[in-house]
């Protein structure tokens, strides 16, 4: 039953406290269940006199935030305020500040009181200023930023900072300690939370969950990861949805449905959620401080219960829905339209510039309503009754080292990726699975680091599809929810996060994850992973931006692989087909992006034992799952993926003389039909000089000035020559490939790749339907090489002989013809006799 509190008639009666610098009016007050306090229980919470000083530092981190979003100088208002003091353009969100800082503040005292490790996740991050601002009285921001003083010069810089050139962003960015998330794209709060305390069992996320916010996909999602939480193994998330009724021009959907309607849905989504609600500061925090307590002591009693008793049956968690006005203690009206609680105090609810200077003395007006003579002493600095209010040491949220997380960030414990090498007697001989390979060598990792808790694995339920079912052998998926007969690899811990169809909460726990100080990978469907661009753009921003931060410690690589590829998708047909993931990742920064196509299983194998230990990049790798011919040893593929580009010199023929045509190859299925196409040529035009080259990282051929893995001028050319034409066999999209090599030499570049062409069909021809299969190379290289005169014009005519040949056969069959599916690279004599193929790798 949800219980209300109502104010009486004379607390609705209160006028505007000029003291407090709040707009004092009717309130509502109201809580779920065990929350039913009175206002004498309720001052029980608070003595007097720590609510006169929590009041006052929550007016002092207001005074901080409109300062930060106005003030050029004159920080302390010691002189009348004028034009020239406030900034030529004025920017910035003051709707959500006043809000998130009431929270901090009240943060800030159950985390004095019960000893709380706590991390703070700003969902509506255009509150940048409010983060700021508490980073600072707490003193974090000082000793981060040393040229910013606790003073009234340090005052001035932080103020003028604030989203100035040359200073940080309007967001809470990297540049803010204490956060882990951006925040400028919203709807990631929550999984970050939720991957933030995973595996972390002393940590308490607070997450701040903007009304606007929660109307997202992925925020909608994220309320069900707590069936994924462990009590005893993991830390717990409390989440405050905030309601403040305003998106930037429009009322939020949660603030307008009836109360009951929305206590039923957090609820539904097995919460127990507790309310604070109201505008008059003074009840306010009585309701906020005796609800955190309640919130706090449910998580401990969760957590003891289960870790004393080891039950990990689940239990509804606690969170908190504060409704507060938007832009609290802000201007009333501007200009006769109302501003505090309504959508015009989204961003800057006071324009003041040349062409409103009469704006000028109700900014003073409001900034004076603060009071900052009573929070701040003569040169500045907070007074020492306001200091005592926030943590010390690395109990600040701001100087919290989960925050932070390369300073607890652990190297994985590795198994030697040698022992699970495919044998492979001669290229071609034997065929495997490349990513069932892979997942033998990832339940090794994940066994050895069980004791350290640092790696997962996570997936949109894709892990046993794509064929990683190994690590089951050793760990379970978590899972928290109820289980039923025929359920498999559910457990209350497992190191697989992959029992949620979300690729959103995926990413966003992974990130959570890596952020804190873990290991992880995310596998997915290649197309599918299109679902996170822009989330894996904000990741990526986060790790350029810190990488130019040396307080931030570097953080383990975020390794996507991409399996069930474009190539393998012939039973799922064209929705599954896109490889457009690469083409996004390559806009990021050099020094952040690493891509990898692996030819086959031994590649793979060393490509990821590297990805696994990197740290502060993306890495993408794509593999297939299909089985497909084997080409190199486990020896010859360290050499191979360590250089990332290179000439089979088994498959070429051209070595003591200059090639006639360079055959690239890019990813598993392209490397097939690159060396079936140059069989077909080596059978027929044996004179014919191959190169074939193969590129593991695709970066390589961007040029060495553009990216830090890219060829220089000279070894791309001695490469792939300066005139001859290339044939280039591409994983993804061809013109990729054109992009990267634009500022190559030779420009004889004919790139072979996917063109949305696909359906369900035959593995083989998904491949014709775009050109990349071996009678269409071998037909492009024909077109290319005039001068293979009547040669040419026969071998032409039989690869077209041969595409319709397979056209009618699979129309019948329903499968690829035989001698495309037993095809091997095997033995083909020169014109002199002798075998132009070693017998085996071994004889190169």
């Amino acid at each position: 039953m949800r219980k209300r509190i109502t104010q009486t008639a004379e607390q609705g009666d209160k006028q505007q406290s000029p003291r407090a610098g709040c707009w004092i009016g009717k309130s509502r007050l109201c809580a779920m269940e065990t929350i039913t306090q009175t206002p004498e229980i309720i001052d029980k919470t608070l003595s007097p006199e720590l609510l006169r000083r929590m009041n006052a530092y929550w007016r002092a981190a207001n005074y901080l935030s409109v300062g930060q979003i106005y003030l050029y100088d004159n920080p302390l208002l010691k002189e009348p305020l004028k034009l020239e003091h406030v900034k030529p353009l004025v920017v910035g969100h003051w709707g959500t500040t006043p809000g998130q800082n009431f929270i901090y503040v009240h943060l800030n005292r159950v985390i004095k009181k019960y000893d709380l490790d706590m991390i703070y996740i700003a969902g509506p991050g255009h509150g940048g200023p409010a983060i700021v601002a508490n980073v600072y009285l707490e003193g974090t921001w000082s000793e981060v930023y040393p040229n910013v003083g606790q003073d009234e010069t340090g005052l001035k810089k932080l103020f003028k900072q604030f989203s100035f050139p040359g200073g940080i962003s309007s967001h809470v960015a990297p540049t803010t300690p204490g956060s882990i998330h951006e925040g400028g794209e919203l709807g990631y709060s929550l999984s970050h939370a939720f991957g933030a305390v995973f595996d972390n069992p002393g940590l308490i996320v607070a997450c701040v969950i903007g009304d606007g916010e929660a109307e997202t996909g992925p925020l909608a999602t994220s309320w069900q990861s707590n069936k994924l939480l462990n009590p005893i193994s993991d830390g717990a998330v409390l989440p405050i949805l905030h309601l403040n009724g305003y998106k930037i021009s429009n009322p939020t959907v949660l603030a307008r449905i009836e109360p009951e309607e929305l206590e039923q849905l957090l609820r539904g989504n097995g919460w127990s959620p507790y309310f604070v609600e109201g505008d008059d500061p003074e009840l306010m925090h009585e309701l906020m401080a005796a609800t955190l307590d309640k919130a706090i002591q449910e998580i401990r009693d969760i957590q003891e219960n289960a870790r004393n008793l080891s039950d990990n049956t689940r239990r509804r968690w606690p969170m908190i829905v504060l409704k507060s006005p938007k832009g609290w203690t802000g201007p009333k009206t501007v200009d006769g339209l109302p501003v505090e609680g309504t959508f015009r105090a989204h961003q800057v609810p006071l324009l003041v510039d040349p062409r409103h200077p009469e704006h000028v003395a109700q900014l003073e007006s409001w900034m004076k309503s603060y009071h900052a003579e009573e929070l701040f002493d003569e040169d500045g600095r907070l007074m020492p009754e306001l200091q005592e209010l926030a943590p010390k040491g690395e109990r600040r949220m701001g100087s919290n080292p989960h925050a932070n997380g390369g300073i607890l960030l652990r190297d994985l414990k590795m198994p030697d990726f040698h022992c699970h090498a495919v044998t492979v007697p001669s290229p071609g001989a034997v065929d495997a699975q490349d990513t069932l390979i892979l997942g033998r060598f990832l339940r090794d990792v994940a066994k050895l680091n069980q004791d350290q808790r640092n790696f997962r694995v996570f997936g949109p339920d894709e892990t046993v599809s794509n064929l990683l079912d190994a690590v089951f052998e050793v760990t379970d998926r978590q899972w928290d929810a109820r289980e039923v007969k025929n359920d498999e690899f559910l457990a209350p811990s497992g190191q697989v996060l992959d029992s949620m169809l979300s690729e959103h909460q995926c990413e966003g726990w992974l990130e959570g994850y890596l952020l804190t100080g873990r290991h992880g990978l995310f596998n997915s469907y290649e197309a599918f992973i299109r679902i996170v661009d822009s989330m894996f753009s904000q990741h990526a921003k986060w790790l350029k931006v810190t990488l130019e931060l040396p307080w931030r410690r570097k953080i383990a690589s975020l390794n996507y692989l991409l399996a069930s590829h474009v190539w393998q998708q012939d039973h799922n047909g064209f929705t599954h087909q896109d490889p457009g993931f690469l083409d996004h990742v390559i806009n990021k920064k050099a020094d952040i992006v690493r891509c990898y196509l692996p030819p086959d299983a031994n590649c793979l194998l060393s490509v990821f034992d590297h990805c696994l230990r990197s740290r502060h990049y993306v890495n993408v790798v794509v593999a297939g799952k299909h089985a497909l011919p084997q080409w190199l040893t486990m020896d010859q593929a360290v050499v191979h993926c360590t250089e990332g580009i290179g000439i089979w010199e088994w498959a070429s023929n051209d070595k003591g003389s200059e090639p006639d045509l360079v055959m690239a190859c890019c990813g598993d299925t392209p490397t097939l039909e690159i060396l079936a196409a140059v069989s077909i040529l080596r059978e027929h035009v044996p004179e014919l000089k191959i190169r074939v080259i193969n590129v593991v990282d695709l970066m390589k051929l961007q040029s060495a000035s553009e990216h830090p893995h890219g060829l220089s001028e000279l070894d791309y050319d001695a490469l792939f020559t300066r005139d001859k034409h290339i044939v280039f066999g591409f994983h993804g999209y061809p013109w990729l490939v054109h992009r990267l090599t634009y500022r190559r030499f030779n420009r004889n570049l004919h790139v072979r790749g996917y063109k949305e062409e696909g359906t369900i069909t035959t593995a083989f021809d998904m491949r014709v339907q775009n050109d990349l299969d071996r009678f269409h190379l071998v037909e492009d290289v024909v077109d290319r090489l005039p001068d293979l005169g009547a040669k040419g014009a026969y071998l032409k005519q039989m690869v077209k002989d041969k595409l319709i040949e397979h056209k009618l056969y699979i129309d019948q069959h329903g499968e690829d013809l035989p001698e495309i599916r037993n095809w091997k690279w095997g033995m083909h004599e020169d014109t002199s006799g002798r075998l132009a193929v070693p017998a085996t790798i071994a004889d190169v």
